[in-house]
């Protein structure tokens, strides 16, 4: 990452963090040693409150509980929505069929899920992500989630524009062949698949999403999209 910085390239770090506020996240990273700061980073949570402000929207909220802070600003008496994100613990039936009661009382249902990743990996392993359960309340309300966050097209334009460069000048590295990869080519960026994190070899057979390149760690990458200035 330093070598980007040094090179003079724009970075972003787009997220679908969502256990966390973005000052807690980046405070995690930085305690890791990384050189990263707020505004460098382009995370669901604020992108949805932008949202729910425009449309005088009041969320049902079924989120972690390190999240809401990110909605303190929001209205959320009498709910005309439900936000969804990775709530972790909080995902439990009782949890899942409140935010159900509350969609299938509307005359027309309103869900915002804070992205719609199937799983993710953490140290003891893979876990559910917001996908899941996303999914389970579209097919019980028959309604269309509104995704806020990776592979939704917005995010990625969000943060291109942020950085004031078109697609075509951008560059995703990632490990989620759907969300990073999958999504910032339908935006019309480049994109590298890293085989760390999430990756499973099965991703290179992928039937609909194939990376500009295959590389081994986040070094490589930057080795390759530094030849090439």
């Amino acid at each position: 990452l330093n070598r980007i910085k040094a090179s003079g390239l724009k970075l972003r770090f787009c997220t679908n963090e969502t256990q966390a506020t973005r000052e807690n996240f980046v405070k995690k990273l930085q305690g890791m040693g990384f050189d990263i700061s707020v505004a460098e980073v382009t995370a669901p949570a604020p992108a949805a409150c932008c949202i729910l402000k425009e449309r005088s929207l009041r969320p049902h909220l079924l989120v972690h509980n390190d999240l809401v802070p990110e909605f303190a600003e929001i209205d959320k008496a009498n709910p005309n929505c439900v936000v969804i994100g990775d709530a972790a613990e909080n995902f439990t039936y009782a949890n899942l069929n409140e935010a159900f009661r509350v969609l299938i009382g509307m005359e027309k249902p309103v869900l915002i899920s804070l992205g719609r990743g199937r799983y993710y990996k953490e140290t003891d392993g893979l876990k559910l992500d917001v996908g899941a359960y996303m999914k389970a309340l579209e097919y019980a309300c028959d309604v269309q989630a509104e995704v806020v966050g990776k592979p939704a097209k917005t995010f990625f334009e969000s943060a291109l524009a942020e950085m004031g460069v078109s697609p075509q000048q951008a560059i995703m590295i990632g490990d989620d062949i759907v969300n990073d990869v999958g999504g910032a080519q339908r935006c019309g960026m480049r994109a590298l698949q890293v085989r760390t994190g999430k990756y499973r070899p099965c991703d290179e057979n992928h039937p609909h999403v194939k990376p500009d390149a295959y590389v081994n760690n986040l070094a490589e990458a930057v080795d390759m999209i530094l030849q090439q200035l």
